[in-house]
């Protein structure tokens, strides 16, 4: 993946809160169950499954206190995306986002957008408070999608991803595609229906990841309004590859594997493995959100 050098990076889109305890605000406890498992929208992780005690990322450098400020500082340009995973997450935010602002407009439709927030250890949201062992996650409450960046090195060492910074990008576009079913109601399908292998939760899970593979489609061609040159450039087979990877890893019937050593669709939330693949894929030849009914 290759960022356009000269690009401007929007850096009001990333709130950092990294280093800050709690996220810069208090900690309640008995509640990372519920929002791992139903209020937020968490990327592929049973929270009860995974230790988080090595699931961190360092504060910025020369910022203890992970301000936002020395995100911007830092990550000003495709060039610094280029080069460090948090203005790489920061680039990807902007591009996904771009993309979606751009399909909402030729639909008639608004898109608002939504901040994501980078934290280290545990955070506060709308949805409850949330540790790192729940994995990336989006929180309808405050339409804030939420990383702890060590969370990419657990895809490799926990389930097995080969990770790259394409696989980093499927994940982000997965949770800003529950931004776009909150957007679009479609989070109003769910309702109870929560587990199981026919369940809604899956069917909405499957949605995040058709629509991540609908902006991988359009990556390196929507343009920025600011430069009128798309922020990426340049994504290769690999790229496409570790993004399937990364699908893969996150399948329920994988993590229960890994975990216990046997599986039980019944208590699906996400899909198997072949259906994740199966529909970024779906999204990523077709280019289009209307391939992605997943409920149909």
């Amino acid at each position: 993946m290759q960022f356009d050098d000269d690009a401007q990076l929007d850096d009001s889109q990333v709130q950092d809160r990294r280093g800050i305890p709690g996220g810069g605000l208090a900690i309640g406890g008995g509640a990372v169950g519920i929002l791992g498992l139903v209020v937020a929208l968490v990327f592929g992780l049973d929270p009860g499954l995974f230790s988080s005690s090595n699931s961190h990322s360092a504060p910025p450098p020369g910022n203890a206190a992970g301000g936002s400020n020395q995100l911007g500082a830092d990550c000003k340009t495709g060039a610094d995306a280029n080069k460090r995973q948090d203005c790489r997450i920061l680039g990807v935010v902007n591009s996904v986002q771009n993309y979606w602002q751009a399909e909402f407009k030729d639909r008639g439709k608004q898109y608002s957008l939504a901040p994501t927030v980078l934290f280290t250890d545990r955070v506060q949201t709308a949805c409850g408070p949330a540790t790192s062992a729940v994995g990336p996650f989006y929180c309808p409450g405050d339409h804030k999608a939420y990383f702890d960046l060590g969370f990419f090195n657990d895809m490799g060492r926990q389930l097995g991803a080969q990770g790259g910074p394409f696989a980093e990008a499927y994940v982000v576009a997965h949770e800003y595609g529950h931004h776009v079913q909150t957007l679009l109601g479609t989070m109003n399908k769910v309702g109870n229906d929560r587990q199981g292998a026919d369940s809604a939760s899956v069917k909405l899970e499957l949605q995040a990841d058709c629509y991540a593979g609908v902006w991988t489609h359009h990556a390196t061609t929507t343009p920025q309004a600011s430069t009128g040159r798309p922020l990426i450039t340049k994504l290769t087979d690999d790229d496409i590859a570790r993004a399937l990877d990364a699908a893969e890893s996150v399948g329920d019937d994988r993590i229960q594997k890994r975990a216990t050593g046997s599986t039980n669709p019944e208590t699906w939330t996400h899909g198997s493995s072949a259906q994740r693949t199966q529909w970024f894929t779906a999204g990523y030849r077709s280019g289009d959100p209307n391939k992605c009914n997943t409920f149909g």
